[in-house]
């Protein structure tokens, strides 16, 4: 059974940063195409960012491009997500899926976590 837990979610002020955190349990992390998804309130879930267990590709929403960062550590089974100069509009549940197809399409990913919330606000 593959379990995501994300972490690191909270409230910040606009323009600052927050590191999320996604272990991956049940099987390694190499496996998959780890992706990070978002739904902010009354929205639909969005794509943020993806990381390839290959080559380490990443590929990133337009919004996120220059702000955001993913990274992964195989040996901690653990996925990341930087986000820096946060806004209110970053304001969001984030979602980490692990699945096959570097795809932005979250259909295409087969385990999501519980999601943790980000809130931007003054």
């Amino acid at each position: 059974q593959v379990q995501l837990v994300e972490s690191g979610g909270g409230l910040v002020r606009p323009g600052g940063s927050l590191r999320l955190s996604c272990t991956v349990s049940g099987r390694t992390l190499s496996t998959y195409v780890m992706g990070w998804f978002r739904q902010g309130p009354g929205k639909v879930r969005e794509f943020v960012a993806l990381s390839s267990p290959l080559d380490g590709r990443t590929l990133y929403a337009d919004s996120m491009k220059g702000r955001f960062a993913i990274s992964r550590d195989n040996a901690k089974n653990t996925v990341y997500l930087q986000m820096n100069s946060l806004r209110p509009d970053d304001t969001a549940v984030y979602y980490c899926a692990a699945g096959r197809y570097l795809v932005q399409d979250d259909e295409k990913y087969d385990y999501w976590g519980q999601g943790t919330q980000v809130t931007v606000s003054s």
